[in-house]
């Protein structure tokens, strides 16, 4: 997680190269090398440069950590047009980062909103939530994100952030029921603590109830499932650019890595696709386990933390 972070944070300075010296405007840079033939320095445009360090195969292949003709370092090596692929893969992460973080903050507030609605007012309200939960979670998710990218890509919506703004809309949109169950629980018991009918007798209104003396207990488990959730959401965006919908091409992401790369994988250009599957299962992996380590914190007796029982449904 600190690796994706550090990519994220710091990618204009971390890559050899820019994106749009590099990607999108290739041929309106040029870059200077030393040509052994002639014995002098030799300039060229970065696009024909590119054109002269692809990666397609074993007999054009610039692996990781090599240079190529025009002395330019690769640590991941190139992609098959002969840009730089740890430049892609660094712009990329701060893309899944943002879209990540953003729609797990939208999914969290509106989990937290309804949860602590249901919880509070009970009866007719907390059934209702069950049953929008259960008619949204019931729809297939992948389909229905499928659906919406793809209706939606011609919107001026789809503008914002190369699509990164409308990916981070829809999976709050449709990810919130699961965040939502987990944190109905939690929220029940507290509603039923002599403090919050202390509250109620003092006069204080039903919002300032629920801001100031229930969303306090209920912010742990957000922070639980909201890591676990932005590991999810990150798979979830990759593996939309590998079906070519989501981020909106030439914006690098992760998932389209993966799928330019697919051909070459049994060939010496093997690193075009392992690379960014490699850091996509790191990610994922590493968000889960910081999921387990707040809620073994947060909850000692919980399952992962060697207990007898979950810590799902604990309370404050």
């Amino acid at each position: 997680m600190f690796m994706f972070v550090t990519m994220a944070v710091f990618a204009p300075a971390l890559g050899p190269t820019t994106v749009d010296q590099n990607m999108r405007n290739s041929y309106g840079y040029e870059t200077k090398y030393w040509d052994s033939d002639s014995g002098s320095v030799e300039t060229i445009l970065v696009g024909d440069a590119n054109l002269g360090s692809l990666s397609q195969g074993n007999d054009r292949n610039i692996g990781p950590w090599t240079y190529d003709d025009y002395g330019r370092f690769h640590p991941f090596g190139t992609m098959q047009d002969g840009s730089d692929l740890f430049t892609f893969l660094v712009v990329g992460s701060r893309i899944s980062l943002v879209i990540g973080v953003l729609s797990v903050a939208l999914s969290a507030s509106i989990a937290a909103t309804l949860a602590l609605t249901s919880a509070y007012y009970k009866g007719r309200v907390d059934l209702s939530m069950v049953l929008i939960s259960d008619a949204v979670m019931a729809m297939p998710q992948l389909l229905l994100l499928i659906m919406l990218t793809t209706v939606l890509r011609e919107s001026w919506i789809n503008e914002v952030y190369s699509g990164g703004f409308l990916l981070a809309l829809i999976f709050a949109f449709t990810g919130w029921t699961y965040m939502w169950r987990s944190i109905r629980g939690p929220a029940l018991q507290i509603s039923e603590r002599e403090w919050i009918d202390a509250a109620r007798s003092f006069g204080q209104r039903p919002t300032t109830i629920m801001r100031k003396h229930m969303l306090p207990y209920v912010t742990g488990y957000l922070l639980i499932y909201g890591s676990m959730t932005l590991g999810g959401a990150i798979i979830s965006i990759a593996g939309l650019s590998f079906l070519g919908l989501g981020v909106a091409p030439p914006t690098p992401e992760w998932g389209r890595a993966v799928n330019l790369g697919q051909n070459y994988v049994r060939t010496g250009s093997w690193h075009i696709s392992l690379i960014p599957g490699i850091l996509i299962t790191l990610v994922v992996t590493g968000f889960n386990a910081l999921g387990d380590g707040i809620r073994d914190a947060i909850d000692p007796q919980s399952d992962s933390a060697g207990g007898e029982t979950a810590g799902a449904g604990g309370g404050a």
